[in-house]
């Protein structure tokens, strides 16, 4: 169930991108590198169905916390940082490489601009408060790998569950929201943009301020799958989705508030998205506990390979992807059927890279780690389901060593 969620979410981003934020931008004037291999083309009579996309991140954060919850059960905190480095690292250098190539051979900027941006996306360090990230979608790295870290330094204490984390991360983020949800109700439309900006994306995300939710609401899920909820953790829930709407509100009133072209439409929209997304996670967790003692079918390979692609292909869509629609503006084909041909055409090069060139990569990496003796041990498997495996929320936190399960 979460592969096909994920994939959509990433296909919503992807149509965001091209169909809104390629042309909307101009109101507000944030570009990326994106701008200067993109066609000059503008899809204003979709935007009511395409300005929303974005919140398809936040279905994946979601996500994140629930997967990542699911691989802290059974193994050690060298086997977390292993799996997280072997799923991460082998997308990104192929991307990033690629997205640099891309801005390279038909960008407008000079090399010496996208140098600094590339060292960093390879390293998947934060570009800090100045600078330029290579891909604009990298700004989600951040975030992911700053709730890793704070995973791994859990484990490392052996003493904070993921229970605490779920809760810390609940009121933690909850009051940042609503003081952010205070501050921008009151504040006049002219000032809205830059304090959007520096509250929601540089550099508040790396510290998990305003998403932090999320990825709390996706750890409540895991746990929902394994047992009960108290009454305590219940609320907590409705904590963790209040404040989950009232990012989203701000950010989607950002919108509103500088793009005339959506300025009638509902900041609704978007959080009933990602509430749909969510119910449909909730869903899954609740079959989960009432078949726990059932062994679970595995998942069709497609649907596997569908979430095998979205990592690469958000990494993808929005530089290189503006690169293809142009070269296919140019050669005689409409603006809208450019982008569809060519997220089809990313679909199946994503297939590539995740199906051949990131397991060849993997594999590099693995005996690269091996020959210098720095993989850690495995512990047995259980032979209990993979979401049924006895969570005990009062233990400290441990993590499972099998890549492929702990893919976010």
């Amino acid at each position: 169930m979460l592969d096909p969620l994920r994939f959509a979410a990433a296909l919503g981003v992807a149509i965001f991108h091209q169909m809104f934020w390629s042309w909307a931008w101009t109101s507000i004037g944030v570009p990326g590198f994106e701008r200067t291999v993109a066609a000059d083309v503008l899809y204003p009579s979709a935007a009511p169905f395409t300005w929303f996309g974005w919140v398809g991140v936040e279905i994946f954060f979601v996500i994140s916390g629930f997967v990542i919850a699911n691989s802290a059960t059974t193994s050690s905190p060298g086997a977390f940082l292993l799996g997280r480095a072997l799923r991460l690292y082998p997308a990104v250098w192929v991307c990033a490489t690629a997205t640099f190539l891309v801005l390279l051979l038909f960008g407008s900027e000079p090399a010496s601009e996208i140098i600094l941006p590339y060292i960093h996306a390879m390293l998947m360090v934060p570009k800090g408060v100045t600078g330029q990230w290579l891909d604009e979608v990298y700004w989600t790295l951040a975030a992911e790998t700053a709730f890793y870290g704070l995973v791994f330094c859990a484990m490392l204490t052996k003493k904070i569950t993921l229970r605490h984390l779920a809760f810390g991360l609940t009121i933690y983020s909850a009051i940042f929201n609503a003081v952010a949800l205070l501050v921008t109700s009151c504040t006049t439309p002219a000032d809205l943009p830059y304090l959007v900006i520096l509250m929601f994306r540089v550099p508040c995300a790396a510290f998990l301020l305003s998403h932090g939710c999320f990825f709390a609401l996706g750890i409540w899920l895991f746990i929902s799958a394994n047992r009960e909820l108290t009454a305590l953790e219940q609320l907590a829930v409705a904590v963790t989705c209040l404040s989950g709407a009232a990012e989203i509100d701000v950010f989607a009133s950002f919108f509103l508030e500088s793009i005339p072209a959506i300025a009638d439409q509902s900041a609704l929209v978007p959080i009933m998205v990602w509430a749909a997304a969510v119910l449909l996670i909730a869903r899954a967790a609740n079959r989960n506990r009432r078949s726990a003692d059932i062994a679970s079918a595995e998942a069709p390979a497609y649907l596997r390979t569908l979430g095998l692609i979205t990592y690469p292909l958000y990494l993808t869509h929005n530089v290189i992807g503006a690169a293809v629609i142009r070269a296919l503006v140019v050669s005689g084909l409409d603006a809208t059927t450019a982008v569809w041909l060519a997220l089809g055409l990313l679909v199946l090069v994503c297939w590539f890279i995740c199906a051949k060139i990131e397991p060849a990569v993997r594999c590099a990496l693995m005996q690269t780690l091996s020959y210098f003796g720095q993989l850690p041990k495995r512990r047995p498997k259980s032979r209990r389901p993979a979401l049924a495996r006895g969570l005990q929320v009062s233990l400290p936190v441990p993590v499972k060593a099998n890549v492929a399960a702990s893919q976010a």
